[in-house]
């Protein structure tokens, strides 16, 4: 599973012009379930996620977690960031799940940063979407629960 983190003022899904979901201030999480992936990669990842440690405080300027400041999230499926660039022109995307199988996943990872008291929300599964955003910083992080894929 793979995760691009980007620290928001606020942050936005639209779909086909009505808009779905919003957030203040928190993180953006583009998700990526990989065909690898389980629900040990969704614990991994929400534990990190909740208590990553990029938004500032007490003077420092990457102190405090989602969980101390009681942020929000919004979780976005992306398959296309597991996406594989090294050859030709046109990117592979053999280590993706099935859309199946990646939708529950997805869902269990919104489910499980919700079960650490974060306010999430969430796009919408396999609709193209407008996401919005102010970003923070800016504070873009990629999170990968295996070392490769």
């Amino acid at each position: 599973m793979r995760a691009v983190v980007q620290r928001v003022k606020e942050a936005w899904v639209r779909v086909e012009g009505e808009e779905v979901a919003r957030i203040g201030p928190g993180l953006l999480i583009l998700a990526g379930v990989a065909a690898a992936d389980g629900h040990e990669d969704v614990a991994y990842l929400a534990q990190k996620l909740a208590n990553l440690r990029v938004f500032a405080g007490d003077g420092k300027l990457l102190h405090l977690s989602l969980l101390d400041l009681q942020a929000e999230a919004l979780v976005v499926s992306q398959f296309t960031i597991l996406g594989d660039c090294r050859k030709g022109r046109r990117p592979s995307f053999d280590h993706a799940a099935p859309p199946e199988m990646a939708e529950k996943l997805y869902e269990s990872l919104a489910t499980a940063l919700a079960g650490y008291g974060i306010k999430v929300a969430t796009g919408r599964f396999r609709q193209m979407m407008e996401v919005g955003l102010i970003n923070d910083g800016p504070v873009t992080l990629i999170l990968d629960s295996k070392k490769a894929f």
